[in-house]
């Protein structure tokens, strides 16, 4: 499946309406009685796959099987297009219309659960054995579950980093910071790539901080204080933050990258335009399909504190307009047997939640030996949840703003002082988010 940057990456292009919308939610409204969740036993799902038909078949599969394994509870499937699908939420919520399961971006779990859009799961022992990076968490409490994840990595021709005398890392022996250095610096010496390497700098939303706030967390800073989520001080502007906005810059000073990356970063990387990509396990099919057994993947560097790759994609869970939550918590425990989970990941290209017998029956890749195993280790070993907590959204597109301005040549040291400003500045109008 090719994979759109956009396609489980979504918070940020909404984050305005996002922030603005639990206003109304904290007051009242979000859980007022009477939505659109269905009536007595029959319970409404929304989804936003209506533009992604394998996935919202694999989701309406689900469906079919537990309204067939029993006959207290029927669910109703109602998808929406990907790119209107959250102001829909936001929307319904405001009018106390949501319906009683809804699937989300991982992101968004801790504001929609301060808005009072979701309800607190319990679902018992359906979590054990589920990938970490796949449960949605607030406040210590679990407010959505995944069926699967996606892992960041980076892609290269083998044949290419042997004859530059480069070392292909391992998961156990990632690149260093001065490594990965000289590599760079060794490919752009041959002459044979304007820029050799690909960050994706073409993309947009929320795939800037999403692949960008690991290298800064893998250099030891933050998008905020994680102590208690009060502050950007120190984490998004301290030394750390600013060697990192100082080594993003000078890619571009030195032609290692572009400031604007080219719109297919496979096809530059198989058509040799570039000699390393940043993407992430959604490109493996295609230029495995290509390349072959020339193609390496290559696991996140290690820039001091760590290798890091972002964690979560989109989730499932029960609002608080829900007049069933037992027949919503009915679905989504059923929903949760590896098989079904293992279904919808391989539908939708992506990595199980689960890597169970019965997940990987359905798609060995991910285990012992298999083609995509390296993704399930990466996702497991190096994932790091972006913030979970209700300023997510406005952090991500205020990291965002200062990332592409650092980019095109802002001091690095003002442009994170002044994200920290505004980060600040607006848990403190919210509260805190408490």
């Amino acid at each position: 499946m090719k994979f759109h940057k956009s396609r489980r990456l979504l918070t940020a292009s909404i984050a305005a309406m996002v922030i603005a919308a639990p206003l109304a939610g904290c007051s009242g409204t979000a859980s007022a009685s009477g939505g659109s969740g269905g009536s007595g036993n029959s319970i409404t799902l929304w989804t936003h796959n209506a533009g992604n038909p394998a996935e919202l078949a694999a989701d309406q599969k689900i469906v079919s099987a537990f309204n067939s394994s029993q006959s207290k509870y029927k669910v109703t499937v109602q998808a929406f297009p990907q790119a209107s699908y959250n102001q829909s939420v936001v929307a319904a919520a405001a009018s106390g219309k949501l319906p009683c399961v809804l699937d989300m971006d991982a992101p968004n779990v801790p504001n929609w659960a301060w808005a009072k859009y979701l309800a607190p799961l319990d679902l018992g022992t359906s979590l054990k054995g589920q990938l970490p990076s796949t449960i949605g968490k607030w406040n210590g409490k679990v407010y959505a579950v995944g069926y699967y994840d996606v892992a960041l990595a980076m892609f290269a021709r083998k044949s290419v980093l042997t004859a530059a005398g480069i070392r292909i890392p391992t998961i156990d022996t990632p690149w260093t910071q001065d490594e990965f250095n000289q590599s760079l610096a060794a490919l752009k010496k041959t002459g044979k790539w304007a820029a050799p390497l690909d960050l994706g700098t073409s993309g947009t939303g929320e795939w800037w901080t999403y692949a960008y706030s690991p290298l800064l967390q893998s250099f030891g800073g933050d998008l905020i204080n994680r102590t208690n989520y009060q502050s950007a001080d120190g984490a998004l502007n301290g030394a750390n933050a600013v060697n990192w906005a100082t080594w993003m810059r000078g890619l571009v000073t030195q032609g290692l990258i572009a400031q604007k990356s080219g719109a297919d970063a496979n096809a530059d990387l198989t058509n040799n335009k570039t000699a390393i990509e940043y993407s992430g396990s959604w490109a493996a099919a295609p230029l495995s399909k290509t390349l072959g057994k020339d193609l390496a993947v290559i696991p996140p560097v290690n820039f001091g504190s760590g290798p890091k790759i972002g964690g979560g994609s989109w989730e499932w869970g029960m609002t608080n307009t829900c007049e069933n939550k037992a027949a919503a918590t009915a679905y989504l425990k059923f929903s949760l047997q590896p098989q079904y989970q293992a279904s919808v990941a391989v539908a939708a290209g992506t990595i199980p939640a689960t890597s169970s017998p019965a997940a990987l029956k359905l798609d060995p890749s991910y285990g012992p030996g298999g083609s995509n195993e390296i993704f399930a280790q990466i996702s497991r070993k190096y994932a790091e949840l972006r913030p979970p907590t209700p300023a997510y959204p406005f952090i991500s597109t205020t990291f965002t703003t200062a990332a592409q301005n650092i980019l095109a040549g802002a001091d690095p040291k003002s442009t994170l002082d002044q994200a920290v400003r505004g980060i600040d500045a607006n848990i403190k109008t919210n509260n805190g988010y408490k």
